[in-house]
């Protein structure tokens, strides 16, 4: 159905009614309405209530977040001192055995952690070296391969090696743990 629109100014109409004449006051009125509706787009205030929220969700996050990652170098730290420790009774239980020659000021303990590292040849007719360890573990505290060692001559609570033998490590790192003790404690 053609409708002919009744105000036209000038020039001819399409003639359709979905596409009003340049002049018409439909055409005039249409304009107006989409000058009053919102835009498409965000707000000086809504960009700034989301900035807001990011960052108290930042906030919170970035705490957690350190804490994870002590807490995964302190559980680091505690798995390489369990596995020391353990290679150094291993070794002190081969000493005991009479399976490696042990000298009488080492109470049968390595001399240092590098021996445990090359290898011990076992008393026998194989001659055969046997390695405790395939290398000395990286100290998470210090991001060393370096650690801290007592000997069976020392105090129990020395922080210096007497140097006759190596009876325990602990780390070289200094802080606090999320419990609250030393490091160089554990």
């Amino acid at each position: 159905m053609m409708v002919r629109s009744q105000f036209v100014s000038g020039g001819s109409c399409s003639g359709e009614r979905s596409l009003p004449c340049k002049g018409s006051p439909s055409a005039f009125r249409r304009s107006q309405i989409a000058a009053t509706e919102p835009s498409a787009g965000f707000t000086l205030l809504e960009l700034i209530a989301a900035m807001t929220i990011l960052l108290l969700l930042t906030a919170v996050a970035m705490p957690m977040a350190r804490m994870q990652v002590q807490r995964t170098r302190e559980e680091e730290l505690r798995r390489d001192l369990r596995d020391l420790r353990q290679t150094i009774d291993r070794y002190k239980d081969f000493s005991d055995r009479g399976m490696i020659p042990m000298k009488f000021e080492s109470y049968g303990y390595p001399p240092d952690l590098d021996t445990l590292v090359k290898g011990v040849e076992l008393k026998g007719p194989s001659n055969k070296k046997y390695k405790f360890l395939r290398r000395i573990p990286v100290d998470p505290m210090t991001g060393k391969a370096e650690w801290g060692m007592r000997s069976m001559q020392d105090d129990p609570d020395s922080k210096s090696w007497g140097g006759e033998n190596v009876f325990d490590v602990y780390t070289l790192g200094t802080g606090k743990a999320l419990d609250g003790t030393d490091y160089s404690d554990w």
